[in-house]
C-alpha cells in the first residue's frame, strides 16, 4: 500500500472531485480512499480516467455502508460502486462501520466472495476495535488486509497500532490532521519551526514513523502539494518522542452508531 494517500471524504463538489482526485494522481499520488456515503464516487472515477496515470497503478479504495452489510446488499452496492467509479475492480473493500447490518458471520463470507470473483482485491474494516478484529478474523480466517481508523498525534491509537503490527494488519489513518487541530499544538508547531516545514507535514511524517498511512483529504493544489512533500521529511527521535508523550486523546469522530470506545 503507497505510504500516503488522498482522502475524499466532504469533497462532495463534482467538479471539484474530479479536478483533485486528477491533480494528486499528477503529482505522484497512488492510493486514492472514498466510500458509499461520500456521494463522489462517480466523481472519483472520473478524476482517476481524467489523470494521465494508468488505472492499474492507483491503489482505489471504497467502503460499504452500514446499511449495505447484509450479504446480498454487500454484492449489489459493491457492483453499484464499480459501476460509478467506472472499473472493474477496487483495490480494496472496507466494511465501514461494524454497526448497522454489519454481521461477521454474514457479511465478510459475501466480502470474500466478491475477492473470488475479482471484483476486489483486498478486504479491509474500517473503526474496528481490537474485538472487533478477533470476529472478523474468526469469521474470514484470516486477518483483515487493513483497519481504517481515525489516527493524528492529538489520538495516537497505541493499542491498535501494536495489534496491527502483530496481526500483519496495514493500519490506515483519517483525519490524520485532526480536523486541523494539530495546527494549534504548541509542540507540533515547534517541530515544523525546527524543520521549516509546515504543521501538517510534521504529522504525516509521524504518522509514517508510525507505521500508519495517512490519507488527509485536501482539494486544492496547494495543500496536495504540502502534504505530499511531508514524503520527504525525516524526523528525529527527539520529535517522535514528544509527539509520542503529549498524552492527548482528542477524537474527532465518534458517531452514536460507532463503537463504545473508551
Amino acid at each position: 500500500m503507497p505510504a500516503l494517500g488522498l482522502g475524499t471524504w466532504q469533497n462532495d463538489d463534482p467538479e471539484r472531485c474530479v479536478e483533485s482526485v486528477k491533480t494528486a494522481l499528477e503529482l505522484g499520488y497512488r492510493h486514492v480512499d472514498t466510500a458509499q456515503i461520500y456521494g463522489n464516487e462517480a466523481a472519483v472515477g472520473e478524476g482517476i480516467a481524467a489523470a494521465d496515470v494508468d488505472r492499474d497503478d492507483v491503489f482505489l479504495a471504497t467502503k460499504v455502508w452500514t446499511d449495505e452489510l447484509a450479504p446480498e446488499d454487500v454484492a449489489a452496492s459493491t457492483r453499484e460502486s464499480l459501476q460509478k467509479l467506472d472499473t472493474e475492480y477496487v483495490d480494496l473493500l472496507y466494511v465501514h462501520w461494524p454497526s448497522g447490518a454489519y454481521d461477521p458471520e454474514e457479511t465478510l463470507p459475501a466480502f470474500a466472495e466478491l475477492r473470488d470473483d475479482g471484483l476486489i482485491d483486498r478486504i479491509g474494516v474500517s473503526n474496528f476495535e481490537p474485538e472487533h478484529l478477533d470476529a472478523a478474523t474468526d469469521a474470514l480466517g484470516e486477518a483483515p488486509f487493513a483497519n481504517q481508523v481515525e489516527c493524528h498525534p492529538l489520538l495516537r491509537q497505541e493499542e491498535l497500532r501494536e495489534y496491527a503490527d502483530a496481526n500483519g494488519i496495514e493500519l490506515v489513518g483519517y483525519s490524520p490532521l485532526a480536523r486541523g487541530n494539530v495546527f494549534d499544538d504548541p509542540t507540533v508547531g515547534e517541530i515544523a519551526e525546527k524543520h521549516g516545514v509546515s504543521a501538517a507535514q510534521v504529522s504525516l511524517a509521524w504518522l509514517r514513523e508510525k507505521g500508519v498511512t495517512a490519507i488527509p483529504k485536501a482539494t486544492g493544489e496547494d495543500h496536495l502539494r504540502d502534504n505530499w512533500a511531508s514524503l520527504g521529511l525525516e524526523l528525529d527521535d527527539e520529535d517522535v518522542a514528544a509527539i509520542d508523550d503529549l498524552g492527548r486523546t482528542d477524537r474527532q469522530l465518534n458517531p452514536d452508531f460507532g463503537p463504545d470506545w473508551e
